[in-house]
């Protein structure tokens, strides 16, 4: 038997040799003058796990409309023309032996802000190519802008922007779809009810919350081959106390969305936390995140993965053996070594194969 990481999933009519998987992480690295379009910095980056043995990689927070970016240098599939780059780089993925997966979301009240290495911070202005935010209600996240509350026929729109941006990821031969529910941005500013205050149907309960999410999920999936498996990330809680009930409270409403949203045809909920809070006290440290995938496992039919700061192939091992998840997802660690698959797999004394160009070279360990 292979180590847990090695084991194969199969989600729908994808079938994936491994379980340690590349976590979204945004790269700004779009030119504002071709909003949304990627470059040859996403190719790169993207292709690089892919070389290292990565069975999964998943990009970036690709916005589903043009407002919807968290900066001005943010991908984006919210035009066809967008679709040939993305195709580029699902070409190379693939050419290499690894499969991809993209994220879909709309940043909601967290958009049009500075990238974190910009040496401005906060949202951008008008003038400087910002654009007005939109939110569930007017209330800011912190000392960004404040946003325009959201009438509730404008929902329709945006639920048809996340379908839309599904069906051009189809076009262009990714092999998965996520839906962004978390970390604060809009999907999941509806569902907090430190956010989310409406009294019209997408509010007022956590059912109501939960609506517009769940309506998203329907139009995607509806887009979607039956072949393409569908991911929602959540955040499990937002690590406030000031929400009802608390840490606890919130988990307890992430496992009543996620059972809902199995039913609704997804396929893995990826399971993080935080976002909706400027403020939170959040109790970083080596695999932080873990026991609420757990939780969510305990209590779903469908499979879960979880994410933070699991970075040694031990840890990621243990996770999984242990069934607190299905599927670990890596980003800081595949960051610093690219081909983390290759060590792991030497530190497990699992037998990996290199992509050919590299294997004559590296027939002897290089670990």
């Amino acid at each position: 038997m292979p180590p847990a990481i090695f084991e194969p999933l199969t989600l729908r009519g994808l079938e994936l040799p491994g379980r340690v998987w590349v976590s979204p992480m945004c790269q700004y690295s779009c030119r504002p003058s071709e909003p949304g379009f990627v470059t040859d910095w996403h190719l790169a980056h993207l292709t690089s796990f892919a070389v290292g043995g990565a069975p999964l990689v998943l990009t970036e927070a690709t916005a589903v409309t043009k407002e919807g970016r968290i900066s001005p240098w943010d991908a984006g599939l919210w035009e066809d023309q967008q679709i040939t780059g993305w195709e580029r780089v699902v070409r190379q993925v693939h050419e290499v032996g690894s499969r991809i997966g993209i994220q879909l979301g709309h940043a909601g009240r967290k958009g049009s802000v500075f990238a974190p290495f910009h040496d401005e911070r906060g949202s951008v202005s008008l003038d400087d190519g910002g654009w007005e935010t939109v939110g569930p209600t007017p209330q800011p996240f912190g000392r960004y802008d404040s946003p325009r509350g959201l009438r509730t026929d404008e929902l329709d729109g945006i639920i048809r922007a996340f379908a839309q941006a599904a069906r051009r990821a189809v076009i262009a031969g990714f092999d998965a779809v996520e839906v962004h529910g978390a970390h604060g941005y809009l999907l999941a500013q509806f569902l907090s009810p430190l956010v989310n205050d409406r009294t019209d149907g997408y509010g007022g309960s956590d059912a109501g919350r939960s609506r517009l999410l769940e309506e998203v999920v329907v139009a995607v999936r509806a887009v979607l081959p039956d072949r393409i498996p569908l991911l929602v990330r959540l955040s499990a809680t937002d690590w406030s106390e000031q929400a009802p009930g608390g840490v606890e409270g919130d988990l307890d409403r992430t496992i009543a969305v996620a059972q809902r949203l199995a039913g609704l045809g997804v396929d893995l909920v990826d399971v993080s936390t935080g976002g909706n809070e400027a403020r939170a006290s959040i109790p970083v440290g080596p695999g932080y995140q873990t026991r609420f995938a757990a939780s969510l496992r305990r209590e779903l039919s469908i499979p879960v993965s979880t994410v933070g700061m699991i970075t040694d192939a031990r840890q990621a091992e243990h996770v999984l053996a242990t069934g607190q998840a299905d599927a670990v997802m890596i980003a800081r660690a595949a960051l610093a070594d690219p081909h983390w698959w290759h060590r792991a797999a030497h530190t497990l004394g699992h037998e990996l194969p290199w992509v050919p160009q590299y294997g004559r070279i590296v027939e002897r360990s290089v670990f």
